[in-house]
C-alpha cells in the first residue's frame, strides 16, 4: 500500500507530465501558427514542427497555407451597352503573410472570404462595365480575368496578407426576360439565314436544272440529227439492195412484194375489199407464175 508520500511523489509527476505536454505543441507541414499570450500576438508565422510555450498563459492558433477557394454568389452585372448578366464565379487564393492575415482578420477565413469576395464583386463589376457582352462572354474573357486577378492580388497581399492565385468565371448567363429575348432574336436570324440558305439553293436548283433541260434537248436534237442520218443511209442502201434485188430476179422481186402486200393487206378478217379480179394486183393469186 502507498504511503502519503508516494501519493505525492505520484502526483508532483502526473503534474509534471500534464505541464510537459501543455507546453509542446506542434504545427502540421500544411499549416502555420501564431502565438498569442494574454490575447496578445507575440509570435507569428510559426513553421512546421514541434515548439514549445507557456501553459494556460499561451494560446496556439493555426492556419491552412495551402490553396484554398470560395465561390462568388451569382451576381449580376451590366456591360457597357446596359445588358445585364448573371455571373458565376470562384476565387482561389492562400495565404502567404501569416501576421498581416491574422492582424486583418483575426485569424477568420470566412472573415478573410468575405473580404476577398466585395473586392472580386466590385472587381467585376468595373470590368464589366468598359467591355461589351460579346468580349465579356468570348473575346476578352481571360483578358478580363487576369486583369481582375492582378488588382485584386496587389490589394489583398498588403491589406490581408492573401494571396489570390487565380480568379475564375464559371458561368454567364442572361436572365430570363433577357434570355427569352436573345433566344427569339437569335431564333429570327437563324431563320432569316435559313430563308437565304434556301433562297440560293432554289437559284442554284434552277440554274442546274435549266443547264439540264439545254443539255437534254440539244442531246435530243444531235440524237435526232443522227438518227435521220443513219435512217436516210439505211434507206438508200435498202433502196439499192432492192434495186439489186429487182435487175438480178424481177419476177422473183415482184413475186415477193406481192406476198408482203397480201400480207399486209389481209391481216385483219374483218377488212373488205372489193377489187376487179383481173387487177393486176392478185395476178399472183390467181397463176403462181403470175402470167396474166
Amino acid at each position: 500500500m502507498l504511503g502519503p508520500k508516494s501519493i505525492v511523489g505520484l502526483a508532483g509527476a502526473l503534474i509534471v507530465v500534464l505541464v510537459t505536454l501543455s507546453s509542446v505543441y506542434i504545427i502540421p507541414e500544411t499549416h502555420r501558427g501564431v502565438l498569442l499570450r494574454f490575447g496578445e500576438l507575440i509570435e507569428t508565422d510559426i513553421k512546421a514542427g514541434i515548439h514549445f510555450k507557456v501553459p494556460v498563459i499561451d494560446q496556439v492558433r493555426e492556419f491552412d497555407i495551402r490553396l484554398l477557394t470560395t465561390d462568388l454568389p451569382s451576381r449580376q452585372y451590366l456591360t457597357i451597352e446596359k445588358k445585364p448578366l448573371d455571373v458565376d464565379s470562384y476565387i482561389a487564393w492562400k495565404i502567404r503573410d501569416v501576421d498581416q492575415f491574422y492582424r486583418a482578420t483575426g485569424g477568420d477565413e470566412y472573415r478573410a472570404s468575405e473580404l476577398l469576395l466585395s473586392r472580386v464583386d466590385n472587381g467585376l463589376r468595373d470590368e464589366f462595365g468598359v467591355r461589351t457582352m460579346v468580349e465579356v462572354v468570348s473575346g476578352q474573357r481571360d483578358e478580363l480575368m487576369h486583369t481582375l486577378r492582378d488588382r485584386v492580388n496587389e490589394t489583398s497581399l498588403k491589406e490581408f496578407g492573401i494571396e489570390v492565385v487565380d480568379i475564375r468565371v464559371k458561368a454567364i448567363e442572361f436572365p430570363g426576360q433577357v434570355s427569352q429575348n436573345v433566344y427569339r432574336r437569335m431564333a429570327t436570324e437563324r431563320e432569316k439565314l435559313a430563308q437565304e440558305f434556301r433562297s440560293r439553293g432554289r437559284e442554284l436548283a434552277e440554274g442546274i436544272r435549266a443547264d439540264a433541260d439545254r443539255q437534254r434537248t440539244v442531246i435530243l436534237a444531235e440524237a435526232f440529227a443522227k438518227a435521220e442520218e443513219m435512217r436516210g443511209e439505211g434507206d438508200g442502201q435498202a433502196a439499192q439492195i432492192y434495186a439489186d434485188a429487182y435487175g438480178s430476179n424481177s419476177e422473183f422481186y415482184s413475186f415477193y412484194r406481192s406476198l408482203e402486200a397480201y400480207q399486209n393487206t389481209f391481216a385483219n378478217e374483218d377488212d373488205i375489199m372489193v377489187i376487179d379480179t383481173d387487177s393486176d394486183f392478185l395476178r399472183f393469186l390467181k397463176d403462181p407464175q403470175g402470167n396474166r
